[in-house]
Parts: C-alpha cells; sequence; structure tokens
C-alpha cells in the first residue's frame, strides 16, 4: 500500500512532515492548499481515519502510525494556541 508524507506549515512559520500510510490522505488534503485551522484539522483527522482503516482493510488491523502522526498534529494544534482564523498549508505530499 503505497504511503504518503506530508509537510504542513504552521501560523508560526515552523514546517513538520507528517505521515498517512495510505493516499487516501488526498481526498482530504491537497498540496499548496490554505486551510482555517479548525477546517484543518477536521479534514486531516478524517483523512488519517480513513487511512487507518484501509490498512485495516487489507492487513486485519489499523494502522498505529496514522493514529500517531494524528496525536502529534492533535499536539502541535495545542501548542501554538490556534485561533479559527489561522490559517495551515500543506505545502508537500509525496508518496513513498
Amino acid at each position: 500500500m503505497p504511503s504518503v508524507n506530508f509537510t504542513v506549515k504552521w501560523p508560526n512559520g515552523e514546517q513538520i512532515q507528517y505521515y498517512s500510510p495510505s493516499t487516501v490522505i488526498y481526498k482530504y488534503l491537497s498540496m499548496s492548499q490554505c486551510y482555517p485551522s479548525t477546517q484543518f484539522l477536521h479534514q486531516v483527522e478524517n483523512g488519517l481515519y480513513a487511512a487507518s482503516e484501509r490498512v485495516r482493510a487489507c492487513y486485519g488491523f489499523a494502522c498505529s502510525s496514522a493514529m500517531d502522526n494524528l496525536a502529534m498534529i492533535k499536539h502541535q494544534a495545542k501548542l501554538f494556541e490556534l485561533s479559527p482564523k489561522d490559517q495551515i498549508t500543506v505545502i508537500e505530499m509525496t508518496n513513498k
């Protein structure tokens, strides 16, 4: 199953790379797209859950890496104390 690494630019300018175990994340996030923080968090959560479920369908178990990455993203969002007006940009998405 092809995976995707995606890099996010947070409102403070920090860029962090995350992992999705499935290309289904492309249905939820787009490269070079800016998202209001609440929309980004909603989209990435749905996308990583869908990716984890694709792993479950193929291998019989969910992907813990997808859930770990979601936890990291939520942790970053709390650290940055995001407001609904803050923009998050997906700057790169690469298949592995």
